[in-house]
């Protein structure tokens, strides 16, 4: 097992080391050591499919793709290479798919495994790396920081949510603020606490330095 730890640490590196929209090694690095510190104190799920499903969990975003077939063959393509039964192939496959926000449509938990992977992937969308992960994914796509002309977007649906237009102050409201009370663990809630506060408290700083209110 800890060979195939290192041979997909090996492949993810080599995948994601040159991101620059906030989804890359070290992104996932976070994740897999938050997931499986929950595991610790929860005390639930399979370790190694949290661990092997946290460091491949961005390999198929279709959002770090000009496809989603392209991001599930190349998933898939890197499984087929790993010495594991279909059963845990299919385990970690099933676990990626059901983590993502999809703009909230995303599908319901089934597995321990997968409400880890998914408590450790939002956390890290949040807090003081969450922002800053926010406005690095932002400028990637070419939105604003900010335009008080373009509205929150209340629901949408998951193209909506990769391609539509917002700002970077708006994906605050659309996902960031959503996240603390999404969270499938006890663990997760808690350290949501203290990094949902930090964000509440930055937008609070950020519309007072917009309006010259410190000036």
């Amino acid at each position: 097992m800890e060979q195939v730890i290192a041979k997909t640490e090996e492949f993810v590196k080599r995948e994601m080391s040159a991101d620059s929209t906030g989804h890359d090694w070290f992104h996932i690095d976070r994740v897999r050591n938050i997931a499986l510190k929950i595991h610790e104190k929860e005390k639930i799920g399979d370790p190694f499919l949290i661990e092997l499903a946290a460091l491949l969990h961005d390999i198929s975003d279709e959002k770090l793709h000009s496809s989603k077939e392209e991001g599930e063959k190349k998933l898939t393509s890197f499984l087929s290479l790993l010495p594991l039964d279909e059963l845990k192939k299919n385990q970690i496959k099933e676990i990626i798919e059901t983590i993502s926000f999809k703009g909230g449509n995303n599908r319901n938990i089934t597995t321990a495994e997968a409400a880890i992977v998914q408590d450790a992937d939002r956390l890290d969308a949040i807090g003081a790396i969450g922002i800053a992960r926010a406005f690095a994914y932002g400028g990637k796509k070419g939105q604003p920081i900010y335009d008080p002309n373009i509205n929150v977007r209340t629901s949408m649906t998951n193209e909506e949510y990769r391609k539509g237009h917002s700002s970077s102050i708006n994906h605050f409201y659309e996902k960031l603020l959503k996240l603390k009370e999404k969270m499938n663990t006890k663990t997760g809630r808690e350290i949501a606490e203290r990094r949902h506060l930090y964000m509440e408290e930055f937008l609070h700083e950020f519309y007072n330095d917009w309006n010259g209110k410190h000036q």
